[in-house]
Order: C-alpha cells, then structure tokens, then sequence
C-alpha cells in the first residue's frame, strides 16, 4: 500500500505539476491574447484620433476658405459703399446748386412779375411785350444765329 500510496502521491504530484503548467499556459495565452487586444485597441484608438485631427484640420482648412471669400466679399461691398457714397455727395452738392438757381430764377421771375407792378408807372404804361411773356422764356434760352451777311461793311 506504501507503494501504491507512494505513487498515488506520486501521479498526485505529476498531476498537479502538469495542472500548474497547463493553467500557465492557460493564463500566458490569456495574457497574451489580452496583450493583442489591448494593441488592438490601441492601434484604433490612434486611428480615431488621426482621423479626428484629419477632419479638424479639413475643416480649419474650409473655414479659411470661407473667411476669405467674406472678406473679399466685404472689401468689395465696402469699395461700392464708397463709391454709392462718392456719388450721393456729387448728387448732394448738385441738388444744392439747382436749388440754388431754381430759388434764384424764381426770385428774378417774381421780379419781373408784370402783376407786382414794377414795369407799370404813370410815365410807362406797361405793354405787352413778348420777351416778357413767360411762354416765350423757353424762347430765350434758343442760340441766336448770326452771319457775316447781317452785318454791312
């Protein structure tokens, strides 16, 4: 029974040491498939993030693009806001001026107004005459043609 005793705790030992070894190789392929994975997931991880900083850098990129074509859009709207701006102020300065005259003729007109009685004294009974009609002020303004023939030498 020694014996068998002797080789039962003998098989016990092969056993057990064959148990130990099995469990670390068990527990070395776990090690090293968590390894793997872990490099896996590393390597994806790297991947999202160089994929992330692509994207951003496209997008910074497309944001540049955009701003330049607003400010070029800006500095062209500015140039025609001066130049809208250029010509009110060449309009402004005009419409003074035509007021000014149109004041100015209506004044001379008033003046000369037949019904104010300026031309009417008792030494100079007003006539009519017709450089004096309204109607024939357009008359005036015509150029009055002179040649060499009007004139005797």
């Amino acid at each position: 029974m020694a014996s068998s005793s002797g080789n039962s705790s003998g098989s016990t030992q092969l056993q057990n040491s064959g148990s130990e070894e099995d469990l670390q190789h068990v527990m070395d392929q776990r090690k090293r498939k968590r390894m793997q994975s872990n490099r896996e997931s590393a390597r994806r991880s790297r991947m999202r993030k160089q994929k992330h900083l692509d994207d951003l850098m496209a997008q910074a990129a497309q944001f540049r693009k955009e701003n330049n074509e607003i400010l070029s859009s800006i500095n062209i709207t500015n140039q025609r806001y001066l130049t809208v701006e250029a010509d009110n102020s060449i309009l402004r300065a005009q419409v003074m001026e035509l007021s000014q005259r149109y004041q100015s003729l209506n004044e001379i007109l008033n003046y000369m107004n037949p019904s104010n009685g300026f031309f009417e004294t008792e030494d100079f009974p007003m006539t009519v005459d017709p450089f004096m009609n309204t109607m024939n002020y357009l008359c005036l303004n015509q150029p009055i043609m002179a040649s060499a023939d009007m004139f005797p030498c």
